[in-house]
């Protein structure tokens, strides 16, 4: 008595359950790394970037009071970088990068900011000469710590240090790789190597009991399978390798103020399309549906025959 028809329901259940757990494996290894791509690109790195540009625009500034001593022709450029701080530390909050705690240290250095700026603006309202003026200066860079004391937790360089170490901590997180992705991803070798290997030959096995010599639906699930986790795969690693160099890029503050915005280029640059492959893990879990579908639209007519054989 033939088997043929067991064993086609055998292959079948075996090829089913491959396919949905493959492609359940790939769909939650593939967003783990994904899924923070775009907040790291459109969130956390801008918002280091931000916290950046307002220390470099305070240190011009004070350097603009300690060029110039008196408001003046350069007291427009001390209030201009002073609005720059302002408003980069406006955008490192819109980012959300921290939370509500980010948020709140972002306004109190703006407060801190306002304290700030009134002592400068104390200390050009004084005549050349007045020992007040040296005074002024002091509390202003007290406040800002660029002064002798600085460091001290509290001042408004301190509380950018801070809130900049917060922010690199979670970018180190979204790029981070931890074992729950290298077992996810393990896991997904594991069972496309299976999954390929059980449609080859489930092939072979029509091949040998059939006319036929190629089963072009089980050859169509072949061939999505062996293009489409390959090229996910590779995309994936090429993401997390991006990921890890913005990291690196904005690890260290820029030694200059010119460099910031080359390092925004460089990071804007890797994460360019990340948006776009975030976007296909929800086309993961369709490519599995229509592997399921090409299968068993391949294997069931053979099973159905001969179930019909068995009942004459």
């Amino acid at each position: 008595m033939s088997t043929t028809g067991r064993d086609l329901v055998r292959r079948l259940r075996l090829l089913l359950v491959l396919a949905t757990a493959t492609t359940l494996a790939l769909f939650f290894a593939y967003r783990g790394v994904h899924d923070d791509t775009v907040p790291l690109s459109t969130a956390s790195t801008p918002g280091i970037r931000a916290v950046d540009t307002a220390q470099s625009a305070l240190r011009q500034a004070n350097a603009v009071v300690r060029e110039t001593g008196a408001e003046g022709d350069t007291s427009g450029e001390f209030l201009t970088q002073v609005s720059v701080a302002q408003q980069s530390l406006a955008l490192a909050a819109s980012e959300n990068v921290t939370g509500l705690a980010g948020r709140h240290d972002v306004q109190t250095v703006t407060g801190l900011i306002a304290v700030y700026s009134g002592w400068v603006e104390r200390r050009g309202r004084e005549p050349e000469g007045s020992p007040l003026r040296a005074a002024f200066l002091h509390y202003a860079e007290k406040v800002l710590g660029l002064e002798a004391e600085a460091g001290t937790e509290g001042d408004i360089m301190s509380r950018l240090d801070a809130l900049r170490g917060e922010q690199l901590a979670e970018a180190r997180r979204q790029a981070a790789f931890p074992w729950q992705l290298w077992l996810g991803w393990c896991t997904v070798v594991v069972l496309y190597a299976a999954l390929c290997g059980a449609l080859l030959e489930s092939q072979r096995f029509l091949r040998r009991r059939f006319r036929r010599p190629v089963q072009l639906r089980l050859l169509a699930a072949t061939a999505v399978c062996a293009v489409g986790v390959p090229v996910l795969a590779w995309q994936t690693v090429s993401a997390h390798r991006a990921m890890t160099d913005s990291v690196a890029e904005v690890r260290v503050p820029p030694a200059a103020p010119e460099a910031i915005p080359e390092v925004a280029d460089e990071v804007q640059g890797a994460l360019a399309d990340a948006g776009f492959w975030a976007s296909l893990s929800d086309w993961i879990l369709l490519g599995g549906a229509v592997v399921v579908a090409l299968t068993l639209w391949g294997l069931w007519p053979r099973i159905a025959e001969y179930r019909f054989r068995g009942r004459r």
